[in-house]
């Protein structure tokens, strides 16, 4: 395994990390706490993963419980990262919530404060390594008494990197941007990018790097939903449960036909890891967050930091075939969040 270090930081990641939300939330398939705190060692003590994503919304903290169990008496090898802005403290919320629809988010300085205080308690910890806001919107980005709580708990030693998770569907771009611009020093954003859903991730990307000199990236959705694995058919069928059975057949069979035009990716490695080196090839992204939900794919998936990186070649043919939508004709994407300058 390899590691990068977020700028101006002593906070090193392992390249492939590991995003918490398939154990605590049941959206991937029920796990329960044994089963996800062996995992979770397994990936540490087996492939040496470092770098774990949570959030407080993940099972309503059970995500940072099974974090704390897993590396008790550990804390300085790993490194934690989770979100706060969802108000899980809502009971009536709570209860009303529906799958995965939206709770009241909140992100007032005394908010803010506490529900850090409540991660760091679940954590078993004094200190977030990188702390995230949680799908934030314009009006969060244009409020600055939110970033200068982030900066002041960064000074109180609370905190080593923060930054914004954007979400929760694609299309997040204008919010990105202005982020990028109204605060430069920003440590991370995270992330949907991959092969397949290059947009608007490539336009955040550039807009850090013309305004926020240390912002790195962590990426999650890597290999858009499923599709880069390299798995599936047309005729393949997802359980009740599981989020992809909810998104139009066209995005199922559309996806299948982009895939098979990246076979060429297949000769040294699996197609789920060359996903992999593909968003590692950017020096901004800090490590990756592949969906993982069995030890088969944490093997797979840890095993891609190791492996040689992709081409030349092999990257321009990616760029050739980005341009041509991978040959195949489709609808226009429809995006949530802001997709035009809106002025301020």
């Amino acid at each position: 395994m390899k590691y990068r270090t977020f700028p101006n930081s002593q906070v090193s990641v392992s390249e492939v990390g590991f995003g918490t939300w398939t154990l605590a939330t049941g959206w991937w398939g029920e796990k329960t706490d044994d089963e996800a705190i062996a995992m979770l060692r397994q990936a540490h003590d087996d492939y040496g993963i470092n770098f774990f994503d949570a959030a407080d919304t993940y099972g309503n903290g059970r995500s940072e419980t099974q974090l704390a169990t897993a590396f008790r008496g550990k804390r300085d090898k790993v490194v934690y990262g989770t979100k706060i802005g969802y108000d899980i403290y809502d009971e009536a919320a709570a209860k009303a919530r529906r799958g995965q629809s939206e709770l009241p988010q909140r992100f007032e300085p005394e908010y803010m404060r506490l529900a850090l205080d409540r991660c760091l308690e679940r954590l078993e910890t004094d200190y977030i390594d990188v702390l995230q806001l949680h799908n934030i919107k314009m009006e969060h980005v244009r409020n600055p008494e939110i970033w200068a709580t982030l900066r002041d708990l960064k000074k109180e030693g609370k905190i080593r990197v923060w930054g914004a998770a954007f979400g929760p569907a694609i299309g997040w771009l204008y919010e990105a941007v202005e982020l990028c611009e109204r605060e430069p020093d920003v440590g991370t954003i995270q992330m949907i990018w991959n092969i397949l859903e290059q947009h608007p991730g490539t336009a955040t990307l550039e807009a850090a790097r013309e305004h926020a000199p240390d912002c790195t990236f962590n990426i999650r959705v890597t290999h858009a939903s499923g599709m880069l694995e390299g798995k599936y058919t047309e005729d393949t069928v997802f359980p009740a449960n599981d989020h992809r059975r909810h998104r139009p057949r066209s995005w199922l069979i559309n996806g299948v036909k982009k895939v098979r035009t990246l076979d060429f990716l297949t000769a040294q490695m699996t197609l789920g890891q060359a996903a992999l080196k593909w968003l590692l090839a950017e020096p901004r992204v800090i490590s990756v967050l592949p969906n993982i939900y069995d030890s088969e794919q944490l093997a797979e998936f840890a095993a891609s930091s190791d492996l040689p990186d992709l081409d030349q070649s092999q990257m321009e043919r990616i760029a050739e075939l980005t341009e041509s939508n991978f040959g195949v004709e489709e609808e226009e994407m429809a995006y949530k969040g802001t997709m035009e300058r809106v002025a301020t």
